[in-house]
């Protein structure tokens, strides 16, 4: 007897797992724990760049500016290069992912207390797990690089890196969705900006000069997609629409091969240790990425 195919995941519940799960990974770079993992290697901790760009980068290998740059997308080149150039002399990335991973554990049992080995969370690690490892990889150099990583064997540590795939999945696919629709790096965060996502002054932490932001806006104008006081027209609006479907859709397959049912049931169990992390006061009020904006 053949296998029943699994019930299809709606987009909104695509999107709304990547809101679940994105806290998880992003303690990556604002526990406190990671940050000093990473200061015993020697790296800067005067904000949090100097360690980013690193933690992020290490799963590619030791790679240089050009190609951070590319895959990291909305950075400026000069932002990429002030950190990158002579970063894997400090350490290298076997290194540095070795200090993640040390960081994350530490951060994740002081947010989830018991319930970091609670049976709620490891049930929400086969899950998580499992969308991961049927995330497609190719074309999508992130998440190709974070699925060759060995498994954590600590049901908190696989969770936060399954949700590193699944974001990282995410994020590549978001950079195919930006090409598509002929947004480059700077147009890509001024057109976000337009609509709302996040201020104007929270996507200044990306590098870019106010002479390329004011560039990038009269491109956006002249293409019928900004209003004079730099919101977004109609056509603007539905052109990121757009981009967040596209986005969406090259997303779902991880959640597709698992399933509506077993994704609503991941969505529950994520619920409270979310609001753990959220509780936490580690993460931003406000992200580049728009999330509950878009």
């Amino acid at each position: 007897m053949s296998e029943k195919t699994p019930e299809a995941v709606e987009r909104a519940r695509v999107r709304q797992l990547w809101h679940l799960l994105e806290p998880f990974h992003a303690l990556l770079y604002y526990a406190p724990e990671v940050e000093e993992e990473m200061a015993a290697l020697g790296y800067g901790t005067e904000d949090r760049w100097p360690t980013y760009f690193p933690l992020r980068a290490a799963p590619l290998g030791e790679v240089g500016v050009e190609r951070v740059t590319s895959a990291f997308y909305s950075f400026s080149p000069r932002m990429a290069a002030r950190h990158m150039e002579g970063a894997w002399g400090i350490a290298g990335p076997r290194d540095v992912l070795a200090a993640r991973l040390r960081g994350v554990d530490r951060a994740c049992r002081a947010i989830l207390g018991a319930a970091a080995e609670g049976p709620s969370l490891a049930e929400a690690a086969t899950l998580a797990r499992r969308a991961a490892e049927a995330a497609g990889t190719e074309g999508r150099p992130l998440a190709a690089a974070n699925a060759e990583l060995p498994w954590p064997e600590a049901p908190h540590l696989q969770l936060w890196h399954a949700a590193t795939i699944l974001r990282e999945h995410r994020g590549d696919g978001h950079l195919s969705a930006l090409l598509v629709a002929g947004l480059d790096p700077v147009e890509s965060l001024v057109s976000f900006a337009a609509i709302g996502a996040a201020s104007p002054e929270r996507f200044e932490s990306r590098g870019w000069s106010r002479q390329e932001w004011a560039a990038a806006r009269e491109r956006l104008s002249a293409r019928g997609l900004l209003e004079p006081d730099g919101t977004a027209t109609r056509e603007g609006r539905a052109l990121r629409r757009r981009v967040e479907e596209h986005t969406d859709r090259l997303a779902a397959s991880p959640w597709q091969s698992l399933g509506r049912a077993d994704a609503d049931r991941l969505g529950d169990l994520l619920g409270d240790h979310w609001v753990a992390v959220l509780s936490s006061g580690l993460l931003p009020s406000e992200s580049t990425l728009g999330i509950g904006k878009v």
